[in-house]
Order: structure tokens, then C-alpha cells, then sequence
């Protein structure tokens, strides 16, 4: 099989389109002929062999785990039954940017309906990542609220969940391409000056990070929550301090370490976010690339020239 391959840690240009062994599944365990790979910012770390919190990878490394795809071979101990099925998981190995991966019989979701295979692995991470933002701020439709980085994957989800609420969203993205993406009311942030055109908000969802999530913050109302899930700015953090968030009353969650720590695991925020894309509430959008231009969706993500979930193709 052809698979996307880091020899040496380095630019984006180190990731090598070549071939390599099929992977063959252990106990436990099928094969799925990949239709579609999602691609992470935090990848684009990993393969300058920053130390971020996830481990480094070992070398040679071929990076994630999410896929969507057809099972089309069985290992020992599960049902044959397996074979042919649409399934997505966001857990395989040895990663995702290949025309095979292997993954536990444990972590597959069959995919729903007619979704697409580059939708369903768009809502297995980015989507679930959503559900979870969503239960740890509760919106209301009495709710104003602003999306940072509303132009990203989990941006755009977050702005279709508000406007399916009632509420009043605005959206903040960089730039007139990004701001043109935005399904709601916006600004761009990249213009000084920004934030007067936004005004008083009750929720803040900031997955951009630096000076523009620190000017997000200085417009939530008091008693409003602050929700962040991202630094897709790579700024230097610029949160509020322990004193701001008391004075103002403000709830600020840092999203991802209560992810990581979900009560009962992800399963069930994997299923509610297949199952909104399935009935049309949330419908990601797809920035996609060929898997042989795995490169070129690293070097895009790294200089924000993307919108939407990055996916790739086999």
C-alpha cells in the first residue's frame, strides 16, 4: 500500500509519499481500506518533534488515527461479519494517512445513512470535540455568543449549533477568504479594532488563542463563560488571570483537559455528533487534499490557509 511517511522530524516537506507493508490485524482487531484520513494542527506539531503533551512519535511515524473507510479484512477472534461494513473511527493504527489502517473492532462506529466518508471522519474527532464544548458551556438561545476561529472545523459547528438555538452568533475568522466562510454574522480579527464592531457577549468560544482570544475575553458580560479549546494563533498565551475571571464573575474552561478526561470516555459524544451530521443539524465542511499532498494540507494548516476540516484522499 502507498502510505504518507516522517523519516526525520522537520518541515512539511519531510513527509514522504511512498510504499509500504500492508498492516495486518492483530486479536481484536480489521483492516479498512482507508476512504478518507483527518488531518490535526497538533500533527503539524508532532512532525517538528515539538514536545506539546502528546508522547513524540517514534521514527519512521505515519500520523493519524482518524479514518473512514470499508473493513475489508478480519483478525483473530472477530465476526466476518465485519467485512464490507462503512465504519469511521478516530483510534487506528499505524495511522491514518495510508490506503490501509488497522483498528480495534472496539472503536468502530458504523457510518450512519448516507453520510460521506470524508463527513463522518470530520465529526469522529472535530465533531466530538463540538459535543463536548457544547455540554461544557450549555448554550441557550438567550445566549449571544461569539466564535473564535469560527472559519475552522469545529468553528463552523459551533456557529450552526447557535443559529439551530435561536441565538445570536457572531463569528471571528482572519481574513476577508475566511470571514466569507462564516454561516453568521462577521468580523475579521486580523483588522484592529475588531471587537467594537462584536459588543457585549454572554458565551466565548476561542479556539485561536494569543491577543485575539484575549481580546475575545474583554467582551464577555459578567457572569458569561469562557469556553477554550484551541490556539490555532500559536501566540503566546494571554488567558485571564484567577483575579479577572473572580471580579467578572466569569466561568473559563479550558476544554481540552476536561476532554481528555471525559466521565464514561467518548463514546457517546462520537455517537450524538455522527448522528447530528446524519440528520443534517451539523454539517462539517471538508477542506480535502490527496493523500500523495499530505505535505501540502500541513504546510496549508500551518499558515492558516485552511477552513473547515482538513481530510485526506487515498
Amino acid at each position: 500500500m502507498h502510505a504518507v511517511v516522517l523519516h526525520a522530524f522537520g518541515p512539511a516537506e519531510n513527509l514522504s509519499y511512498e510504499s509500504v507493508e500492508d498492516p495486518v490485524p492483530g486479536e481484536g482487531e480489521v483492516r479498512i481500506a482507508v476512504k478518507a484520513a483527518g488531518v490535526h494542527l497538533i500533527e503539524t506539531l508532532l512532525r517538528t518533534g515539538a514536545t506539546i503533551g502528546p508522547p513524540v512519535p517514534e521514527l519512521p511515524a505515519v500520523f493519524g488515527g482518524e479514518v473512514a473507510g470499508v473493513v475489508e479484512a478480519v483478525g483473530p477472534g472477530v465476526d466476518g461479519s465485519w467485512i464490507g461494513r462503512r465504519v469511521v473511527t478516530g483510534r487506528s493504527r499505524p495511522g491514518g494517512y495510508a490506503e490501509l489502517s488497522v483498528a480495534s473492532v472496539e472503536s468502530l462506529h458504523a457510518v450512519p445513512g448516507e453520510l460521506r466518508f470524508e463527513e463522518a471522519v470530520a465529526m469522529i474527532v472535530t465533531g466530538t470535540t463540538t459535543m463536548a464544548l457544547i455540554d461544557l458551556a450549555a448554550p441557550t438561545a438567550d445566549d449571544v455568543i461569539l466564535v473564535n476561529s469560527a472559519a475552522g472545523g469545529i468553528g463552523r459547528l459551533l456557529v450552526q449549533h447557535a443559529r439551530n438555538l435561536g441565538a445570536r452568533v457572531v463569528g471571528a475568522a482572519g481574513g476577508p477568504a475566511k470571514v466569507a466562510k462564516v454561516q453568521a454574522p462577521a468580523v475579521d480579527y486580523d483588522v484592529p479594532g475588531w471587537s467594537a464592531q462584536v459588543g457585549e457577549v454572554s458565551l466565548v468560544f476561542d479556539g485561536v488563542g494569543g491577543s485575539r482570544g484575549r481580546e475575545a475575553f474583554s467582551l464577555l458580560a459578567p457572569g458569561g463563560r469562557h469556553i477554550v479549546y484551541g490556539n490555532a494563533s500559536r501566540e503566546e498565551a494571554e488567558g485571564p488571570t484567577p483575579e479577572e475571571v473572580k471580579a467578572r464573575d466569569i466561568t473559563s474552561i479550558y476544554a481540552i483537559e476536561r476532554i481528555l478526561g471525559w466521565p464514561g470516555g467518548l463514546r457517546g459524544l462520537e455517537e450524538r455528533a455522527l448522528e447530528a451530521a446524519a440528520a443534517g443539524r451539523l454539517s462539517p465542511e471538508i477542506h480535502a487534499f490527496p493523500l500523495a499532498e499530505a505535505a501540502a494540507a500541513h504546510a496549508a494548516l500551518e499558515s492558516r490557509a485552511t477552513t473547515g476540516k482538513v481530510v485526506l484522499i487515498p
